[in-house]
């Protein structure tokens, strides 16, 4: 458990367990004879537990003892000491009481005044040296049961009912051996399985912060979120919580009590969230709330109610110049995800769909800005594509958040993996990437830089589709400074995350951090590609990190940019593609042509393409044309079916149209070999 245990006896008597910083459990006994009623057999007990056997000569202080884990039934190793108030002061008594977590105060059931002395003296005591939003769990023990042929009980009822931290009574006799044993058992299991956190014994119901922890569970458990566990969510439910599936039988008879003594406790033959509740409850009320405990903990939950570090946060190394990335089983994941909450199917989350999915938070982590983050539909809900990329980004940037947020949806439990770290995929270092020329990676990162108004925010939206009317919606105070989604690279999908770095004068060392940098200036504004150029001189003339010139607003007058030379001659020399023409004010979705060639450079840093206009004029865009015709992908089909194949039947041999086709294909292409070979070598 990793938290103090130590049992402190009281003459008429009390128990106290508290935990050493080393975790093991401590039982200390506390032997309090002055001006109290003494001989309540309190050494005996633990003489007797300890020899098995009841000792003929009791000493007044038995020496301290430890108790291994193997022979206590909670598998809890536990230090018994005694104290002596001839030998000890009442400091070091009222020290032990401070640092108890549960006491058992020991009566003798033959002498009323010891049964007195617990309401006058013992519990007033304890209380007044223990803080009143955390008391301390109590036991009474009552001891020489064997001397005795009735039961105390129904004397302590009503102080039981008084004082609702005690936990429980345990009659017992240190003589004939009797609830020995049973009496530790229940002093370890006030510690690890306390009550007073679930269950308010006034108002005979749970406590708030306990419905509110098992709401969540329900609701994760819940996998087709139809408000009730089904069959097979209960069995999964069982088998993960307690290694171990019901009987169909075992299951219709829970379901039956819960029928009894609820009308809504049971729908369609499933549990609801009420019969769930309803459970739990008796199963504390019976004195079984190590059940719900085991649940709690299962679920990540500590003493407090409260998700632990550990559960939300469990630990995941990332060496420098390494990413991180959500792998294949996290994303099928968050698919089921989106799932069961997209209750109408239209493959976008709703904003009661999205608060529904976030109902397992503790708070609502996702804010305005991120619909202006990720893509939309023409509401504005989240769609699939964007729900995963948001999820992508928040991984990329904030690892950690991710693991905490995945913790609250449950993935180490849903997934059946030890922890939400198995969910992350950390890349290799991006030095290797360069010298293999070759990347694993499916995000990567390009910083927008640009003075202010040059048109980054159109280039942050128009990768997520968004032309200039729909960008003049967004309010000014949900604007994003970041933007994600797929782009696809040689057939292969990829994550383009953008981020709009500041406009000052020097950038951060975080801001020069990226795969690629989009350097966008206004073709209106004479003073907008000098920014650009000083930022690049700064910063990324001298690095790996591929850039690209951004020539936004191209729809409107070009301007001479008041700058030494101009932007294609700047690309030119500094052995750049040439400015990317760019606008969003476009009738339909804005052209996704630099975000292609962004990605591309990022996946390839260091190829260091030359020509990546699309002017459809130059020798370049001609050659790609012509690869990507119609007529040239039939000839190279039948050219390698022909030859590679060898599958030409015998009317294709003797059809002068093929031979035609397959010349021309031949001729084509080593012409159109030896042109790009020029092209390319002049621009070089």
């Amino acid at each position: 458990m990793g938290q103090q245990f130590v049992v402190a006896w009281i003459t008429a008597t009390a128990q106290l367990t508290t935990l050493n910083a080393d975790g093991n459990p401590l039982c200390h006994y506390l032997n309090i004879g002055k001006n109290f009623l003494t001989r309540v057999g309190k050494t005996s007990l633990i003489m007797s537990l300890v020899s098995e056997e009841f000792p003929e000569e009791v000493p007044p202080r038995a020496e301290e003892i430890t108790i291994p884990a193997d022979v206590t039934p909670e598998r809890v190793p536990t230090h018994i000491v005694d104290y002596s108030e001839a030998e000890q002061s009442d400091e070091q008594l009222y020290h032990e009481i401070s640092q108890a977590n549960v006491i058992c105060i020991v009566y003798a059931v033959n002498n009323k005044n010891s049964i007195d002395k617990v309401t006058s003296r013992w519990i007033p005591l304890i209380n007044e040296r223990t803080d009143k939003d955390s008391r301390l769990p109590l036991i009474l023990v009552g001891n020489k049961s064997d001397l005795v042929e009735y039961s105390s009980m129904e004397t302590i009822l009503p102080i039981m009912n008084q004082y609702t931290e005690i936990e429980t009574c345990v009659e017992c006799s240190a003589k004939n051996l009797k609830n020995i044993s049973e009496l530790f058992y229940y002093a370890q299991k006030a510690v690890l399985h306390p009550t007073g956190p679930l269950y308010c014994p006034e108002e005979k119901e749970m406590k708030p912060a306990c419905i509110k922890a098992l709401t969540r569970i329900f609701r994760i458990s819940d996998q087709d979120n139809d408000g009730t566990l089904n069959d097979a969510e209960l069995n999964f439910f069982q088998r993960i919580c307690f290694n171990t599936p019901l009987a169909p039988q075992a299951l219709e008879d829970v379901k039956n009590v819960v029928r009894k003594n609820l009308s809504d406790g049971v729908a369609d033959n499933g549990l609801t969230l009420k019969g769930f509740l309803f459970l739990h409850t008796l199963f504390i009320q019976r004195g079984r709330h190590e059940t719900t405990w085991t649940v709690l903990r299962r679920f990540g939950y500590d003493d407090d109610l409260e998700l632990t570090p550990e559960y939300l946060f469990p630990p995941l190394k990332i060496p420098p110049d390494c990413t991180t990335e959500l792998n294949h089983h996290a994303y099928l994941f968050l698919q089921s995800i989106f799932d069961k909450h997209d209750l109408d199917r239209d493959c976008a989350l709703s904003p009661d769909e999205l608060k529904d999915l976030f109902k397992v938070f503790p708070y609502m982590p996702w804010g305005p800005d991120v619909n202006n983050t990720v893509c939309t539909n023409e509401r504005g809900w989240i769609t699939y594509q964007g729900f995963l990329s948001q999820w992508t980004l928040t991984t990329y940037l904030d690892v950690q958040r991710c693991l905490e947020y995945l913790g609250y949806l449950g993935y180490s439990i849903l997934a059946e993996q030890e922890s939400q770290a198995s969910a992350i995929t950390v890349t290799r270092d991006k030095k290797i990437d360069l010298q293999k020329k070759q990347t694993q990676r499916n995000v990567f990162r390009c910083n927008v830089v640009g003075m202010k108004g040059c048109g980054k925010s159109g280039v942050l939206q128009a990768l997520l589709g968004r032309n200039l009317i729909r960008q003049r919606q967004i309010r000014a105070e949900h604007k994003s400074y970041y933007a994600i989604n797929t782009v696809y690279v040689y057939g292969q999908e990829k994550y383009l995350l953008l981020h709009d770095v500041s406009d000052s004068d020097f950038l951060t060392d975080a801001e020069t951090i990226c795969d690629a940098v989009c350097l966008v200036y206004d073709v209106s504004n004479p003073k907008s590609f000098e920014y650009c150029a000083r930022i690049f001189k700064q910063h990324f003339m001298d690095s790996r990190i591929p850039c690209l010139v951004v020539a936004a607003k191209s729809d409107l007058h070009e301007v001479r940019q008041e700058y030494s030379i101009s932007p294609a001659e700047f690309c030119r020399k500094h052995k750049m593609p040439p400015p990317q023409a760019f606008t969003c004010n476009t009738a339909d979705v804005p052209s996704k042509d630099i975000f292609v060639k962004l990605t591309t450079m990022a996946m390839y840093p260091h190829a260091r393409l030359r020509c990546m206009c699309a002017c459809n004029r130059c020798t370049f865009c001609i050659c790609q044309n012509f690869l990507n015709s119609d007529l040239l992908q039939s000839v190279k089909n039948k050219l390698f079916t022909a030859v590679l194949n060898r599958h030409v039947t015998q009317a294709d041999l003797k059809s002068s149209t093929f031979w035609l086709r397959a010349s021309f294909g031949a001729t084509v292409f080593a012409v159109l070999g030896f042109a790009m070979y020029k092209a390319l070598l002049k621009q070089r």
